[in-house]
Formats: structure tokens, sequence, C-alpha cells
């Protein structure tokens, strides 16, 4: 019996890691449309990113991939520590998402600091590494033409 949440339908021994995975589309009454993509960056149940570069890597992805893209709704982590999820209104271009995602590590590899890294400004300052962080993006930029390969090949 299929659950109401997708990525609990998915069958994660199949999937191969990095990728970018629409995972759902949400029409509003009005007509707009929520775009969630998967964004996995480590291998499900055989990797997993630590948290302090996974929390410095939200705040850089969150602050930056809104200099690539004026309707990002979100980016959140994953519980799993795995990756995280975006979420884009209105624009149902895949291609484009991956630009974004990719300026965005980009702009992780320049970064000096990581934004907002304070205690006035995040619940857990004292939990981050930039330089975690801009070893998940290379890791990330170096598969790049990997991304859109979400399953791995059956043997």
């Amino acid at each position: 019996m299929p659950m109401n949440v997708e990525s609990f339908n998915l069958d994660h021994t199949k999937v191969a890691a990095p990728y970018v995975r629409l995972v759902g589309i949400t029409e509003g009454s009005k007509g707009d449309k929520v775009y969630k993509y998967d964004l996995r960056i480590k291998q499900p149940n055989k990797d997993h990113m630590n948290m302090p570069a996974l929390h410095s890597l939200e705040h850089m992805l969150a602050e930056f991939s809104r200099n690539h893209h004026d309707h990002i709704l979100d980016i959140g982590p994953m519980g799993c520590q795995t990756g995280f999820y975006i979420a884009v209104l209105n624009d149902d271009s895949y291609e484009n998402i991956l630009s974004v995602i990719e300026n965005a590590l980009k702009d992780v590899l320049e970064a000096t600091e990581v934004p907002a890294c304070n205690e006035v400004q995040c619940g857990f300052a004292a939990s981050h590494s930039l330089e975690g962080a801009k070893e998940l993006a290379q890791e990330l930029l170096d598969k790049r033409d990997e991304w859109t390969e979400v399953f791995a090949e059956q043997q």
C-alpha cells in the first residue's frame, strides 16, 4: 500500500547518489505550482553528511541559490543526512534547477564565511563547518555529469 510521503515509496536501495530528482508538483488554488526536488548527495544507508558540514551547506545553499533564482521557496535538509529538498515556485525547467544548484555550489567554493553563522540568526551557531561545506560542494561538482541519473544500473 502506497504511503503518503513520496520518499517513503522510493526504493532507496535502487538509487545512486548524487542525483537531482523531481519529487512532485503541487498546484495551488490560483494556478501556482510548487516543484519539489530531491538533491541527494550521499548514498542512502551507506554514507551521510556530518552535521556541521550539512548545516553550513544548508545555510549556504539557502542564501546563494537565491542569487540565481527568484522563486526558491525552501532548501531543507533530509533527516537521514543524505541530501536536501528544494522547493521552487512556477519553474518547471529541470535544466534551470540543475544550473541554479551548480552555480550555488560554485558560490560555496568561493565563500569565506557561512552566512548567518551566529547566535542571533542561527539556532545552533556552534555547529558549522565552512571547510566541510566546501568539501561537499566540490564532491557534488566533481560528479555533475551524474546528477540526472537517479537509479543504479541493474546488476
